[in-house]
């Protein structure tokens, strides 16, 4: 029964920080538009801030550590569909890593990309979720 909870949790954790993957860098798109030091400028900064630190970045630890126990508890690392996984998982948190070093140069008004970067880096996490999302449920090696 603790597996399903387990597995429950895990879920949620995914869910909320993919949520969180794809909404930043539509923050930034705009934010890359709006000039420095204006009010809607701080403003996107707080939004940007607020979504990493509070709901991004624990359901990020949520996920891993759910899903670490899941890999060894119900698996035990054994088959190439979780290795393929984890190894977009691990693609998936370094999209993270590089999203939070995005908000910190916003935050120092120091962003030197325009919005179309951002538009482009929308679809990294989209990319990385159906290829996790196939290797799960069809586990085709």
């Amino acid at each position: 029964m603790i597996d399903l909870w387990i597995k429950a949790l895990h879920v949620l954790g995914v869910i909320s920080w993919m949520a969180g993957l794809l909404y930043l860098p539509r923050l930034m798109v705009y934010h890359a538009e709006t000039p420095t030091g204006t009010p809607q400028s701080e403003t996107f900064k707080v939004m940007e801030r607020r979504l990493l630190k509070a709901i991004m970045t624990p359901a990020m630890l949520v996920a891993w550590a759910t899903g670490l126990y899941l890999a060894y508890a119900t698996f035990q690392f054994k088959g190439g569909w979780l290795h393929a996984k984890i190894f977009l998982v691990l693609a998936m948190t370094a999209a993270h890593g590089a999203q939070a070093a995005w908000v910190k140069n916003f935050a120092a008004d120091a962003n030197t990309r325009g919005h179309k970067f951002y538009r482009i880096a929308n679809e990294v996490p989209t990319l990385l979720m159906v290829g996790i999302v196939i290797l799960v449920i069809v586990k085709p090696f």
